[in-house]
Parts: structure tokens; sequence; C-alpha cells
């Protein structure tokens, strides 16, 4: 039997998390919000569906992530995946089934749900987002050999391998330190086509200037130092 425990980082996300929440299915044991910071009923909506709120006043999506894992590492319930899904219900969390499939049926060891051109919905990425994802992966393909296509935000991982990666970036890094990282130790990894549509609300990131600049160059930052990495 697999222990599921989703990730959700959450800023600001009072008009989606409760979708977000009861569209992820019912095999999953423990739905974990981290409340960043927001200053709506991000909390409070989703303590009402059912998630157990973490707290973590550092802005940042991997403090976030870090803030869930640490959580895990101190409940008695260790999980044997990890999924980490975004709080603005742009991806679709009853395909976390189809996110999974490859861990617990080929033994695979990160997937990463691709927003592919065909299912994703007009304007739910934005150019710079379409250009960032296809340059940090083709960056990825020329210096590590690698198939990404995508540095998705809804992806499964063992907890084990995941714990063997030594996250450690706070912010915008986290989604590609992990692949990168994956692909340092050599663990097996595949994507499978997701859906993909406008989120509900102005995105962190891509919705500013300046989160698009400062995203792309962490982004560009961990692939150049992993390249010169012996």
């Amino acid at each position: 039997m697999h222990i599921i425990k989703v990730i959700i980082p959450a800023f600001n996300e009072a008009d989606s998390i409760t979708k977000v929440i009861n569209a992820i299915p019912e095999s999953v044991n423990e739905i974990i919000v981290v409340n960043n910071n927001s200053t709506d009923k991000t909390e409070e909506n989703a303590k009402k569906a059912g998630a157990t709120v973490l707290t973590e006043v550092n802005k940042g999506y991997g403090y976030a992530c870090l803030k869930g894992l640490q959580y895990i590492a101190n409940n008695p319930e260790k999980p044997n995946i990890i999924v980490f899904l975004d709080g603005d219900y742009s991806d679709y969390p009853e395909e976390l089934t189809k996110i999974v499939a490859p861990i617990i049926d080929k033994n695979i060891d990160l997937v990463i749900g691709a927003r592919v051109k065909s299912l994703r919905e007009v304007g739910s990425m934005t150019g710079p987002q379409i250009f960032g994802n296809w340059l940090a992966t083709s960056l990825m393909t020329l210096f590590f050999g690698a198939t990404f296509t995508d540095l998705g935000p809804f992806r499964a991982i063992k907890y084990d391998k995941l714990l063997a990666l030594n996250m450690i970036d706070k912010t915008y890094g986290w989604t590609v330190e992990m692949q990168l990282k994956a692909l340092k130790q050599k663990l097996t990894y595949t994507e499978v086509p997701v859906n993909y549509r406008n989120r509900i609300g102005v995105s962190k990131v891509s919705g500013t200037i300046k989160g698009s600049i400062f995203a792309g160059a962490k982004i560009l930052s961990w692939i150049f130092k992993y390249s010169i990495k012996k």
C-alpha cells in the first residue's frame, strides 16, 4: 500500500484553494497546505476543506515546500510518495492519479506533469514562461542529456529519493533544482502530459515583470552551477 501526501504552497489563494483540495483523489492520505504569508482567507478555507495547514512566514515557493517536508519528517506516518501541486487551480488535481502511476506501476523515481501545448488552455502560460521552460529544458538536454520538456510544478517523487536530493532552494529555483539533482543522482524519471488552465487570481511570478526576471535568473543560475560541477 502506498502512502501519498500532497504539499501545496499557497499565497493568497482563498478563491481557489477549496477547489484544489476538493478535486484531489481520495487515494491521497494527507493534503498539506503551506500558507505562505497570505493576507486573505487561504488558511481558513483550506482548513474547512479538510487540509492540514502549516504557516511559513518567509515568502518563497521553496520555503513553503521545505516547511511541508519538515512537518512530514516530524510526523510518524511517513509517505512513499510526495506530490507537489499549486494552489491556484491551474492544474487539474484529479490527474494526480496519472502523475503517481509511473511510480506505483513502473517504479519510476520522479514524474513531472508536462504542460504540453495541446492540453494547455489559451493564455494559461505567458510568453516568458513558455520561453523560459524551453530554454531551461534545452540547456538541461545540452549539458546533461536530459529529456525534460517542462519545469511543471505538478509532480510526484518517491519520498526517500526526495530526501536524498537535499533540497535547499528557498524561492523560484525549487523545481529546476529537483530536476537537476535527480539527473546528477541518476534517478529514473518520466513526464506525463497534463491539462493546464488559466489560474484563479494573478500569478505571483509570471504575473509580474520582476517575478519573471527573478525566476528566470534563479533557474539559469542553478543550471549553470550544475553544468560546471564535476
